[in-house]
């Protein structure tokens, strides 16, 4: 072989490498707006139950106006969230609300018994633990994009075609505490 056809292997090498690169950073991509469309899609459901929970506790003349008035100041936001940041913020303020609304719901006997609310909440725990499954998944998937983004030598590659980090969707602290506190309804 002469040194011609060796320096050629090596650049036919190295150029391959470089589009491995470049097509797994696009696979991390991909599976990053997938998995964010599921998270998507979850919320959604969720948003789409506020309303029926909120009819259904209205109901109750003596119930606290400002929780009902917070869960929908919530659902809004969350429905016009368009970023990452928006959206998780949104998903937080909602779980702080929902928690605060299933706590005083505790002090009602009727509603607690309500089955079209007993359906509610039990739907509403089912989104939730597939929204925390998606989101999981999506957070693993931005970890291992946002580890090879600085990567030696996929950085390069990154940089070149101008891959940027991606948010995690994290669930605040505080909120997920009031989460974990929602009660539990049994007959």
């Amino acid at each position: 072989m002469s040194f011609g056809n060796i320096i050629l292997l090596i650049i036919v090498a190295i150029a391959g490498y470089l589009i491995v690169i470049y097509n797994k950073f696009v696979s991390l991509r991909a599976g990053m707006d997938a998995a964010w469309s599921d998270i998507d899609v979850q919320l959604k459901r969720r948003y789409d139950l506020i309303p029926a929970l909120v009819d259904t506790v209205k109901g109750y003349k003596d119930y606290e106006a400002s929780t009902l008035e917070k869960v929908i100041q919530a659902r809004q936001q969350g429905l016009s969230a368009t970023t990452v940041k928006e959206k998780e913020e949104a998903a937080n303020m909602l779980t702080g609300a929902l928690g605060k609304l299933f706590a005083l719901a505790e002090a009602y006997p009727d509603l607690k018994a309500n089955t079209t609310f007993l359906n509610l909440q039990s739907e509403l725990s089912s989104i939730e633990d597939a929204i925390q499954n998606a989101r999981r998944y999506y957070n693993a998937i931005v970890r291992d994009y946002n580890a090879k983004l600085h990567s030696f030598p996929d950085l390069f590659v990154a940089q070149k075609f101008n891959f940027e980090p991606r948010d995690y969707f994290e669930l605040d602290e505080d909120e997920a505490a009031a989460a974990k506190k929602m009660p539990k309804i049994n007959l």
